[in-house]
């Protein structure tokens, strides 16, 4: 559904090269950096928004999920808004899990109450929002699990053509949701670095707007609302580390994004948790890098894990993932695929739910860094 008429309140400015640091108009509709092929990054009046999103304004702001925090999202006019429900999800205490992994203060952001079950709602709807204001009737992806339903769901609501490419052993049930939704399904024999650069030809072909992963540069928005949410479910007191598991890394590179625009509007000091990057043995390109000191990460070959969202051999913001990484003083993990299938069954005893196999990489590093 769409959310009425008038002004969000967006202090969208222009569009910036992760890496060459160009400068682009707001309302081109524009993918990858044209001067490197490289991400763009949404950048915003912060000293306008500081004026209406301030701690107070946000307590009287009681619906509207993630779009609450619309001074610093994309979207310009109400009318173009896709709202299925996005957003605002829990911030859960998980005591007897961390007393057993030895982090007693651990809690877990509960993303599978999205509308289509995980955090890639956050991503999609604001994606899908933003191509829909700037003209774009036909979306495309490549998908190895949850970016799919998402991208079929809002696509659907949005009334766009959706395309979904995803390799022919992803998980049925997400196949299933992209076709239940009206959307067009391409099954890839082959990993999900296969099907981008399938979709990436086809996208011409089609007159489709890619949706990839950081290829286009609102997907990152709709999810550093993560952070916004985490430190204010905080009292804007930030976590001391967090631990996150990391294919394409969007989710990862949005909310320390977030937290430069949360201190620049005052809401938070320039203290910031250290950012830890959890991969499968069987697809640890981030790791690698990091381990090897490395700026950009090579591609994985023979990439393998049952942890699928996490089974990205090569990230297109490999760079800005590493960066984050560093610059906050963390760090990257690989854990086994036997610890992955362990810790859903240790989890989900310990009163956590029976989690994904990608949050559960997440909850095996936690032993690892200690």
């Amino acid at each position: 559904m769409t959310a009425g008429e008038g002004a969000t309140g967006s202090t969208l400015t222009h569009l910036e090269g992760a890496l060459s640091g160009e400068k682009y108009p707001a309302d081109e509709l524009i993918g990858l950096d044209p001067a490197d092929a490289r991400p763009l990054l949404a950048r915003y009046d912060i000293e306008k928004a500081a004026r209406t999103l301030t701690a107070e304004s946000l307590t009287q702001r009681r619906t509207g999920g993630l779009w609450r925090w619309a001074e610093l999202l994309p979207v310009r006019n109400r009318s173009n808004v896709v709202h299925l429900g996005e957003g605002d999800t829990p911030l859960l205490a998980q005591p007897r899990l961390g007393e057993a992994l030895g982090v007693p203060r651990l809690a877990t952001k509960a993303e599978g109450l999205n509308p289509t079950g995980s955090f890639k709602a956050r991503g999609m709807a604001v994606a899908v929002s933003r191509a829909m204001e700037l003209g774009v009737s036909s979306l495309i992806a490549p998908s190895a699990g949850n970016a799919a339903g998402a991208l079929a769901a809002y696509g659907a609501a949005a009334g766009a053509q959706v395309t979904v490419l995803t390799p022919v052993d992803a998980t049925p049930v997400n196949q299933q949701e992209v076709l239940a939704m009206g959307a067009r399904l391409v099954l890839v024999r082959g990993l999900i670095s296969d099907c981008g650069k399938i979709s990436n030809a086809l996208a011409g072909r089609i007159g489709g707007f890619d949706v990839s992963t950081l290829k286009e540069p609102y997907r990152v928005e709709g999810k550093k609302t993560m952070a916004f949410e985490l430190a204010e479910q905080r009292g804007w007191r930030l976590p001391d580390v967090i631990v996150y598991p990391t294919g394409g890394g969007t989710g990862l590179v949005g909310m320390w994004k977030a937290f430069d625009e949360l201190e620049a509007l005052g809401l938070i000091g320039p203290a910031r948790p250290r950012m830890v990057s959890v991969q499968s043995e069987g697809c640890a390109p981030i790791v690698r890098a990091f381990e090897a000191g490395e700026r950009f990460a090579e591609p994985w070959q023979d990439a393998s894990t049952r942890a699928s969202g996490i089974r990205v051999p090569s990230a297109v913001g490999d760079f800005l993932i590493l960066e984050s990484l560093r610059e906050s003083g963390g760090t990257a993990v690989a854990v086994s695929e036997d610890s992955i299938s362990e810790m859903q069954i240790f989890a989900g005893r310990k009163g956590a739910g029976y989690v994904s196999p990608e949050s559960a990489a997440a909850l095996a590093a936690i032993p690892v860094l200690r």
